[in-house]
């Protein structure tokens, strides 16, 4: 994703069918969301461990795994938004989807409106949960608006990468407290991404040059030596 202001929602779509990903991924981004697409589920499961969605669009019938393995996976470590896709149209099968962590449950055929509508309708359940409790966050000239996903030094908008602003979240929610290694790794990449703690130093390297004043010096991103990372607002 590229650098922005506002962080744009990033949604993974796991559909086989090649028409339905072109059509899907057309309408998304005719609204401004950006899209990864996965024919696979297996591709799909790597896609949202590394790239970390705001939403993930899934069918339930795929090549390599049933949709619902896919969700139960995802389920074991993140509260990712999901909806589904799918042709199967019983109420068993929507109420197992639903009891094993699914969101939503639309079904093919749809319409466009009504799928715009339910993504925009769980993405602002998804933003309300993570920023309810979250204030606008101040520490030296850097403000933080969590509601606006908006970074500001001395008033100047900063532009962070989807994986920066992960990363300062997670140090804003966990403020005051040593965030290991492992832990910050876990939550923005995933949790089978034990061996990116070098990609860890670099990210908080560049988060240090754009919200420090001497990034050689830092006084709020500060470094736990051989542990991880703390945040200090005051």
């Amino acid at each position: 994703m590229a650098d922005t202001q506002h962080a744009t929602p990033l949604i993974v779509l796991i559909e086989d069918e090649p028409q339905i990903r072109r059509f899907v991924r057309a309408a998304l981004e005719a609204e401004q969301y950006a899209v990864a697409e996965a024919e696979t589920g297996t591709q799909g499961l790597m896609d949202v461990g590394t790239r970390r969605p705001d939403l993930l669009i899934v069918d339930l019938g795929l090549p390599d795994m049933d949709g619902i393995d896919v969700i139960q996976d995802i389920r074991s470590w993140s509260n990712l938004p999901i909806l589904i896709l799918s042709a199967r149209t019983s109420e068993a099968h929507k109420v197992k989807a639903l009891d094993v962590g699914a969101d939503d449950y639309l079904t093919k055929p749809f319409g466009i409106p009504e799928l715009l509508a339910r993504v925009r309708a769980l993405l602002r359940r998804s933003a309300r949960a993570h920023t309810d409790d979250l204030p606008v966050v101040r520490f030296g000239e850097v403000e933080v608006n969590p509601l606006q996903r908006t970074v500001t030094r001395n008033g100047e908008a900063v532009h962070l990468t989807a994986i920066e602003y992960r990363l300062l979240m997670q140090l804003i929610t966990n403020a005051e407290r040593v965030m290991t290694h492992s832990t910050l790794i876990r939550e923005v990449w995933g949790p089978h991404h034990a061996d990116k703690i070098h990609y860890l130093r670099v990210y908080m390297s560049n988060l240090r040059h754009k919200l420090e004043a001497d990034p050689n010096a830092p006084r709020y991103i500060l470094t736990a030596s051989g542990v991880g990372y703390r945040l200090v607002l005051a």
